[in-house]
């Protein structure tokens, strides 16, 4: 049956989970999903995690990622989900609502990002890999021969005068009603900043606009090779149990 994980990926409007053929990348069976609960206290989607993992029959250690920074296990952040996370424990909320087993929790960028790096656009690739998902903001991963460097928030970094995020969001392409070659010129400005203090090897790019790639990545300047990201949807929750196989606890 080969190496199993479970991932749970949880965000503003969705908490999904599922079994993680570890070797491979793949989901085994159907991807659960419930609606994040509002408010989203961190009780609340604890008890919703727990859910999921009852749903899917799974005992064994989890994984989660939260929209925020965590280190130490401590939730610094929150990004689209309730404030009252900030401060919270919360790979002991996880561990107490799972029953006292085994959990990591970490990044949703930085899971993407590791399974991105395992299984999807960067897999086989040595050197620095910068993932960033273009969306309501840039979110960021940071992975050096696999090891990821966990909760850089490489969206907020200032870029001729903005954040990189308030310059090439997604969003701000349709906020402002940009086509794709004058968004991309913004996207350009980023990236060509991040080439000057961290040259990088390769940048993925994530977020839903990757699913359009084609449109905008050809007219992209910087010199460093930009590649879509290859698991979209599922790329939280694979990080995710990759990340509580491993061992790994920003």
């Amino acid at each position: 049956m080969g190496r199993h994980g479970f991932g749970v990926d949880v965000g503003g409007s969705g908490v999904k989970g599922a079994l993680v053929d570890l070797d491979t990348g793949e989901l085994v069976g159907d991807r659960i999903k419930i609606l994040t609960p509002q408010p989203s206290t961190p009780d609340a989607v604890a008890d919703t995690v727990a859910e999921i993992t009852r749903l899917a029959g799974w005992s064994g250690p989890v994984g989660v990622t939260i929209p925020g920074v965590v280190t130490g296990g401590i939730a610094r952040t929150a990004a689209n989900i309730d404030p009252s996370w900030i401060g919270t424990d919360a790979r002991a909320l996880f561990g107490d609502a799972l029953g006292g087993r085994a959990v990591t929790v970490l990044n949703d960028a930085d899971a993407a990002g590791l399974a991105e790096d395992t299984f999807g656009a960067g897999r086989d690739r040595r050197g620095l890999t910068i993932l960033l998902t273009f969306g309501t903001g840039i979110g960021s991963a940071l992975l050096h021969d696999g090891v990821l460097i966990p909760n850089t928030e490489f969206g907020h970094m200032e870029v001729h005068g903005k954040e990189a995020e308030h310059r090439a969001a997604s969003s701000v392409k349709e906020d402002h009603d940009l086509s794709y070659k004058d968004w991309a010129k913004q996207v350009s400005k980023v990236l060509i900043r991040f080439e000057e203090l961290l040259w990088p090897d390769l940048f993925i790019a994530g977020g839903g606009i990757s699913r359009k790639h084609d449109k905008w990545i050809p007219h992209l300047t910087n010199r460093t090779p930009v590649v879509p990201a290859a698991l979209r949807n599922t790329a939280g929750i694979v990080g995710a149990a990759l990340a509580v196989e491993a061992g790994i606890a920003p």
